[in-house]
């Protein structure tokens, strides 16, 4: 019978007991043993592909660990996705993307001692572990590219372009112009794609998944905010609390709109918010965290409302039997990915000022209707 490794004693001590007291003692055998580093390492490649295999993907565990640890994992974790995937199967756009995200700077800063660095690796190897199993997003190769498609890669370099002079510019008016501007070029992409699909039904052309985070604070009304872009843009989106993501599923061209749509908005709430509760400190006012969570409530209610408005665009005849079939697709797909979702209220939501600033905010950062079709 062959004598157990030092990282499986290590493992043992650490990663399987249910509190923290073996940490201690898994660090010092790792400390002690220079030479069971290169097995540490493949082990650690190990569990990534573990956390692939049960449905999460490099921003998603790049998110868990800065949500359950701090920046030292995240650095050692970005470094093993890394190490990791020249090992693994071919993966999708977005997932090389998402590797893109992790290149950073390419070494990680001198650890201070053995100890403390195997103390750091026994911590993220145990949350890779315990990892619960998500449901998988198709991560495949796109089809190859119609002849008759649409220069999307402009489309989108200038949907991006609008929505940051929308973010920086300090004028309510010009966001509201730029924001109303790049709503129409995404509604154009959106109906571009859907109307080449139809054209071509032997493209491989069906809904697929994206995670998006929503992040603490006030993530409830950030998740609100999420929903809202991404029905506009003819999505559906499931929030998942306890992991602080919603998955918001489409077609392609769509997901990427309700990506680029809701971190501009978000960005614009968080300025407008930011200026509002100035003026409310310079009244008097000392209470913050409401003023702040019924703004942001408030803000996703109004921005909700006025994209269901700018949703119902008269489009011609032939059109609608192409949008009904997709939206179809899309809640079939959404069904069975998730076949039990729950309804949420909004909680908190208390102060008539915030509420009301974070309206106004919302009316400022209108997107505007899309153009009439026929």
């Amino acid at each position: 019978m062959s004598t157990p490794s030092t990282v499986d004693r290590a493992f043992e001590a650490a990663l399987y007991a249910t509190d923290d007291t073996g940490l201690d003692t898994g660090a010092s055998l790792l400390a002690a043993d220079p030479g069971a580093d290169a097995e540490l390492a493949r082990r650690g490649r190990e569990f990534v592909a573990g956390a692939w295999r049960r449905g999460w993907q490099p921003a998603d565990v790049v998110r868990i660990v800065r949500r359950e640890l701090d920046e030292t994992h995240v650095r050692l974790a970005a470094a093993l996705i890394r190490a990791q995937a020249p090992d693994d199967r071919p993966r999708g756009r977005r997932w090389r993307a998402q590797l893109d995200d992790l290149a950073g700077p390419p070494a990680s800063p001198p650890r201070a001692d053995r100890f403390s660095h195997a103390t750091t690796v026994l911590e993220l190897y145990r949350l890779l572990l315990r990892l619960p199993a998500l449901e998988a997003l198709d991560e495949h190769e796109p089809a190859p590219a119609r002849r008759d498609a649409p220069a999307e890669s402009r489309m989108l370099a200038r949907i991006r372009a609008l929505l940051a002079k929308a973010e920086a510019t300090g004028y309510p008016e010009e966001a509201e112009a730029l924001s109303a501007k790049a709503q129409e070029l995404m509604a154009r992409h959106s109906i571009d794609e859907a109307l080449l699909a139809a054209r071509s039904p032997d493209a491989a052309d069906t809904p697929t998944a994206c995670r998006i985070g929503v992040e603490a604070p006030y993530e409830q009304a950030k998740a609100v905010l999420l929903d809202a872009v991404a029905a506009a843009n003819h999505c559906r989106a499931v929030w998942n609390e306890p992991l602080g993501f919603s998955t918001v599923v489409g077609f392609d061209a769509d997901l990427e709109a309700v990506e680029l749509l809701y971190t501009s908005l978000l960005v614009q709430a968080t300025t407008a918010m930011t200026k509002a509760e100035a003026a409310q400190r310079a009244g008097g006012r000392k209470r913050t965290k409401t003023f702040r969570q019924s703004f942001l409530a408030a803000y996703a209610h109004r921005i909700g409302t006025r994209l269901a408005a700018a949703a119902e665009t008269q489009v011609t005849d032939d059109l609608l039997p192409v949008l009904a079939s997709r939206a179809v697709a899309v809640t079939d797909r959404a069904e069975r990915m998730f076949p039990q979702t729950t309804t949420t209220r909004l909680r908190g939501v208390s102060d008539a000022a915030g509420w009301h600033e974070g309206a106004r905010a919302a009316d400022r950062a209108q997107v505007g209707r899309r153009p009439r079709l026929g």
